[in-house]
């Protein structure tokens, strides 16, 4: 693989891409190869993808196998458990060389607490603390809703020293509300007399679906919306990263800074495209920039190795991205209403994933007992 591999290029431009996705299958020689190859720097999971991985393969019938008939009471939830925290070591030590090269700032494999602990703030951060435990490795992170119960778990995760994902997030509002958790969040344990030069943080704040459900309030409008049409995701995004820029350069981040603090990254998720009509690596063209990860499902990574264009286009475009978002809102299109329907809709898609996949489980211990 040559130096014109798009995905090294977006490496050499400062974003750092992971992977999201997990299956145990391509945790070795594959995932090896993506690292050295592609410069793969990171790993995320998600109910969805262990139902994909555990439900649709027989990769984890062995193990549940020999874990139900070591322990036949055991539930459906500390089984998958078991299976989930087998793949998150094993991808964490994959990974762990590009922890060390890169100082802890990359690297990091992401386990999510349990999804419908989304409104249960005392819940996440104890199923948060426990996973971050038995997974026992420096370069987990333990991803969060960014739900206003999660905001919380999030600051309190924080200064209990532990690296967090904040997932599901679609608002720059709530994006705001997180950065200022990580922040009081550090301050609290630099009082405690905790260190803090060795957290690390992303804000998964996803694209694909904004547009999705913006397009669909557009076409409502008829033609006077057709001109924002695609658009607004990317702008969301935009104004995101401006205000990442401006709280991560402030004075009260350099206190924290000089005790060895990290930046929260933005993470652009949902970065797959949903309409045919749009270009297949859009969300991964368009918001290139230093400081930034992009975690990219394998069909999209192996668009973007194909045919992606690398540039700097997530800090060209500011102004537009703000034009953009006033203009949908004259048109009487509410970005907030939208987002709030999202964040409730994306939690309630994992729930009921995280439901089948305990079912699953459950049938296949009935099947191989």
């Amino acid at each position: 693989m040559t130096s014109k591999n798009p995905l090294v290029l977006a490496h050499d431009a400062g974003q750092s891409l992971w992977l999201d996705y997990i299956q145990r299958s391509m945790l070795g020689d594959e995932l090896q190869a993506m690292i050295k190859e592609d410069h793969i720097m990171g790993m995320t999971s998600n109910p969805a993808i262990f139902e994909q991985a555990i439900a649709k393969t027989s990769e984890y019938d062995a193990q549940i196998a020999a874990e139900v008939s070591a322990n036949p009471s055991i539930s459906n939830l500390e089984l998958f458990n078991q299976l989930a925290i087998q793949d998150i070591q094993a991808a964490a030590d994959a990974f762990r060389s590009t922890y060390d090269k890169t100082d802890g700032v990359d690297g990091m494999v992401s386990l999510e607490v349990a999804p419908d602990l989304a409104h249960d703030t005392a819940g996440t951060v104890k199923m948060g603390l426990d996973l971050h435990a038995r997974v026992n490795r420096p370069n987990l992170m333990i991803k969060v809703p960014g739900s206003k119960a999660g905001v919380q778990a999030f600051e309190d995760l924080t200064a209990a020293g532990v690296n967090v994902n904040v997932t599901l997030l679609f608002s720059v509002q709530r994006y705001r509300e997180i950065a200022q958790a990580y922040i009081k969040g550090l301050e609290r344990r630099v009082a405690a007399g905790g260190e803090i030069d060795k957290i690390a943080s992303v804000a998964s704040f996803f694209v694909s679906r904004v547009d999705s459900s913006v397009d669909a309030a557009l076409e409502a409008k008829g033609s006077e919306g057709a001109e924002l049409l695609g658009k607004i995701a990317i702008a969301n995004a935009k104004v995101a990263y401006g205000h990442f820029a401006n709280l991560f350069g402030s004075a009260a981040w350099q206190a924290l800074a000089e005790k060895g603090a990290r930046p929260q990254r933005l993470l652009w998720a949902s970065t797959g495209t949903k309409n045919a009509n749009y270009s297949d690596v859009v969300y991964v063209e368009e918001l290139i920039g230093p400081q930034t990860v992009n975690t990219v499902p394998p069909a999209t990574l192996d668009k973007f190795r194909d045919h992606g264009k690398v540039a700097l286009t997530l800090t060209q475009g500011l102004p537009d991205a703000h034009k953009q978002l006033t203009q949908l809102a004259e048109l009487g299109v509410s970005l907030e209403a939208i987002t709030d329907e999202l964040e409730t809709a994306g939690i309630q898609s994992f729930v009921e994933a995280f439901e089948r996949l305990l079912e699953s489980i459950d049938g296949k211990r009935q099947a191989l007992s």
